[in-house]
């Protein structure tokens, strides 16, 4: 049974989402949340496996609660809800800690799959939607103090050639099919190299490791 937390600033928003994920026999909402304080302190008394989590909520909003039940170091992941039209804060919400981006006018198979997917250690952040999202979000990224072209990244400074390699093409959005199908490999070997550059990199789960890769001018 997954658990979740729906944190929303809108009581029809927050209706339409518990009646959908109580109508599924493998999901169960244990607690609304009307702002990220409540959220923040509502997920370390519940533990939910899942938080849905608005970004834009009265007081602390959604981000920062984010970024605190990351930091709190608790088993719960976050997946945020929000408009495609994606400002700052949205961005601001990868660093955070967020394990995906679901736009709220998503079809309601795709939330449910979306929140499977969270709760079971995947990113659920769409392959055409992470390319967008990453491509406008690499222009917020700090311009300064960067390594020389020739002194590699240090958080990368691990990853074998074929790890660096699917790394990379993990940032262009690519997912463990078309790794496996365009680089020759079987999908459950591509399954055990994501798993190993996770370890490596320190990452919470996929979407933090693709940040990496912007971050440390793998893709560009």
């Amino acid at each position: 049974m997954t658990t979740v937390l729906i944190a929303d600033d809108q009581p029809l928003q927050r209706f339409g989402f518990r009646m959908l994920l109580e109508s599924q026999d493998d999901m169960t909402v244990v607690g609304e949340a009307t702002n990220g304080a409540e959220a923040t302190r509502m997920t370390a008394r519940l533990h939910p496996d899942v938080v849905l989590m608005d970004v834009r909520m009265p007081g602390l909003d959604g981000i920062e609660a984010t970024r605190r039940i990351v930091a709190s170091g608790d088993r719960t992941r976050v997946l945020i809800l929000t408009t495609f039209d994606l400002d700052e804060y949205a961005y601001s919400g990868l660093r955070a800690g967020a394990s995906g981006f679901l736009v709220k006018d998503a079809q309601p198979e795709e939330l449910l799959a979306g929140i499977r997917a969270v709760a079971a250690g995947d990113a659920v952040v769409a392959p055409g939607l992470t390319r967008r999202l990453l491509n406008a979000y690499v222009h917020h990224l700090p311009t300064g103090d960067t390594a020389p072209a020739d002194s590699p990244d240090p958080r990368l400074a691990a990853l074998t050639d074929r790890e660096t390699e699917i790394l990379r093409v993990m940032g262009q959005g690519w997912t463990n099919t078309e790794i496996a199908e365009r680089l020759h490999l079987a999908e459950s070997t591509v399954k055990t190299h994501v798993g190993r550059i996770l370890a490596k990199t320190s990452s919470r789960d996929r979407v933090q490791a693709v940040i990496l890769a912007y971050e440390t001018k793998l893709v560009g």
